[in-house]
């Protein structure tokens, strides 16, 4: 079949070649792939017409359709965050809540979160960060032992091993968390220290902001508040240095996490009393200085302490409880497991107690 004929052979007009190319430049959908010679001839002769402005049959480009896929992006998007706010709306308002974020903030009062966190009797580190820590002295890293200043490797390992010995004393033994007198402890600490014994001497009879046992010991008064479990989580170290006239310094930083409940509430409401120590001791050369075998003296102590309660010193921390704890609503929010901080709280700094935004 020849090119520009009918399937019967019948040959086409001009007149109808041009409808037809006319037609398909609109856009007819039957236009033909490969046009005869004739019907190039005829779109040649419609292109020299003046002012007709048709183009040619290879020349033709068609408009290329708009593209919309940033819109259905959008609509996606927008779609998702609808459903992430259907589901999830408490979590949304997170987001936008402010500086404190779901990690370090409690959860809402009366919600299941906060019941499926709250301490028991049988858990009382439940829902706190210290359920992962170790308990006791285990909890206070020790370094290895070198000779510093008069002390040899050995004498340094057994002053280290005797300043963690104090720590368990003054903040772990059970007798003293229970207001008992902590001699142990008081047997490690210098006693040509004039500073420190007149504080020991009226520490404990009448307490203080200047001399308050609370100062070097954790004590709760027990007919009052009553300890939860048999152990306290720790966390902290102890690092040491060459100090003055050759002394062995060390310093110890340590936190310790005490779950206690009111004594005649049965265990039903337990909080946790938080307190972070820093304590520099100094193993002084006993021809340099007035000292005793085994003791050191105290060259610094400061603490931060929160749920430990706040007015007058009485020589105990005193938890809130109940309305108690609901109405303290003073003092400077802190993390009390954040020990990136320094410690901030010393024997003369007067501030008022730090609110915990955890415990």
């Amino acid at each position: 079949m020849g090119a520009g004929t009918e399937p019967d052979g019948s040959s086409r007009s001009d007149e109808e070649w041009e409808r037809f190319l006319r037609e398909s430049v609109a856009g007819a959908a039957d236009a033909p792939k490969e046009p005869s010679a004739r019907a190039r001839a005829v779109t040649e002769r419609l292109r020299a017409e003046p002012g007709h402005g048709m183009e040619g049959w290879r020349s033709y480009t068609p408009a290329r359709p708009r593209r919309r896929t940033g819109w259905y992006v959008v609509g996606l998007l927008a779609s998702l965050v609808l459903l992430v706010v259907a589901l999830v709306p408490g979590r949304v308002v997170d987001l936008f809540a402010g500086d404190d974020s779901p990690s370090s903030a409690a959860p809402g009062p009366g919600t299941p979160a906060e019941a499926a966190q709250r301490p028991t009797v049988d858990e009382p580190f439940r829902g706190s960060p210290a359920a992962s820590w170790a308990g006791g002295a285990a909890g206070i890293t020790m370094p290895k032992a070198g000779a510093v200043g008069w002390m040899s490797a050995a004498e340094v390992e057994r002053a280290l091993a005797s300043s963690r010995d104090f720590l368990v004393a003054s903040g772990l033994d059970r007798g003293v968390l229970q207001g008992e007198r902590p001699e142990k402890a008081i047997a490690l600490i210098n006693p040509h220290q004039k500073d420190v014994q007149d504080l020991l001497k009226t520490a404990f009879l009448t307490p203080s902001e200047k001399n308050d046992p609370l100062l070097l010991f954790s004590r709760f008064q027990p007919s009052r508040t009553h300890l939860v479990g048999d152990v306290v989580k720790t966390r902290g170290q102890l690092t040491y240095r060459e100090g003055e006239r050759g002394a062995l310094q060390v310093t110890a930083d340590v936190t310790f996490v005490y779950p206690v409940t009111r004594a005649d509430a049965g265990g039903d409401e337990i909080v946790r009393t938080i307190v972070r120590r820093e304590l520099v001791l100094s193993w002084d050369n006993p021809d340099k200085v007035i000292t005793e075998p085994g003791t050191f003296s105290i060259v610094s102590y400061k603490y931060d302490m929160t749920n430990g309660g706040c007015g007058a010193p009485t020589g105990y921390f005193t938890p809130p409880f109940g309305t108690d704890r609901r109405a303290d609503k003073a003092g400077t929010k802190i993390d009390p497991y954040d020990r990136s901080a320094p410690v901030g709280r010393g024997e003369s700094s007067g501030d008022a107690c730090a609110r915990a935004t955890r415990s």
